[in-house]
């Protein structure tokens, strides 16, 4: 078990976090993880972490708000503090907001904010926790599968998480003398409180999902998590700059 290692995961108090978190402590890595705003959630992924075999820290931060980045890792310095260390060792940038907006709908302002999370934060945060990190690192960022197929409604999110994708082979080249891995996960539609929860509370979308699916269904946080956390694992050591997609096969 590497139970001398520590990851950060954004947005690991629900969903696909969540399951990153608790898998991650499991294999006995200690994990600091954020919350946006719900503290109950991040204290019972605290608990349930605990459980599972490795101690976890929860801190809240909004990734879309890049100002608040040096106060945060002044936050990760005390919470490595905490728990003995002085650098870590994975980074899983998993946080994000949703949207469903179309070409003839979408605004600025939302396609601003989807920017602010999904690739500034991503990209920003990276930089501001680089100088705590270990060489020899593994970083996990998350796309999606619309990366990949357009749907209707998703014209803002689709296309930045392309982006992010892009980011993540650039991040590998430039963190290459450092020995620092980075890969991209790219989930499909996943039955979690994203998005409204219309994955996992409409029967209809559900089923539209299962039906344009390989394995027949819709995804679960339970099939993801296990995914990042074996990326964020030694033994994928020699995985660098590839995009995984976890979608039971969905549009083939």
């Amino acid at each position: 078990m590497q139970t001398s290692k520590v990851a950060i995961v954004t947005g690991g108090s629900r969903g696909i976090g969540r399951d990153a978190v608790l898998r991650l402590a499991h294999r006995g890595v200690r994990a600091i993880f954020t919350f946006r705003a719900n503290r109950a959630e991040a204290d019972k992924v605290v608990q349930l972490a605990a459980a599972a075999g490795a101690p976890a820290i929860a801190l809240e931060l909004d990734v879309g708000d890049a100002s608040t980045f040096d106060g945060f890792v002044q936050q990760v310095r005390q919470a490595l503090g905490a728990m003995g260390a002085e650098k870590f060792d994975y980074l899983a940038n998993n946080a994000g907001t949703s949207s469903s907006a179309s070409l003839e709908t979408i605004t600025e302002a939302e396609m601003d904010a989807l920017y602010n999370v999904h690739y500034k934060g991503v990209l920003f945060l990276t930089q501001k926790l680089l100088p705590l990190m270990n060489d020899g690192g593994r970083i996990v960022n998350v796309s999606s599968g619309l990366a990949r197929f357009a749907m209707p409604g998703r014209i803002g999110y689709g296309p930045i998480k392309a982006a992010v994708e892009a980011l993540t082979r650039y991040m590998a080249v430039e963190l290459a003398p450092r020995r620092i891995a980075v890969n991209v996960v790219a989930p499909g539609p996943i039955a979690t409180d994203f998005s409204g929860g219309v994955v996992r509370d409409n029967p209809q979308v559900n089923q539209a999902i299962a039906e344009h699916t390989a394995l027949g269904r819709a995804g679960l946080p339970e099939d993801v998590g296990p995914v990042i956390a074996a990326l964020l694992s030694d033994e994928f050591g020699w995985v660098n700059a590839q995009r995984i997609e976890v979608a039971g096969g969905i549009h083939i």
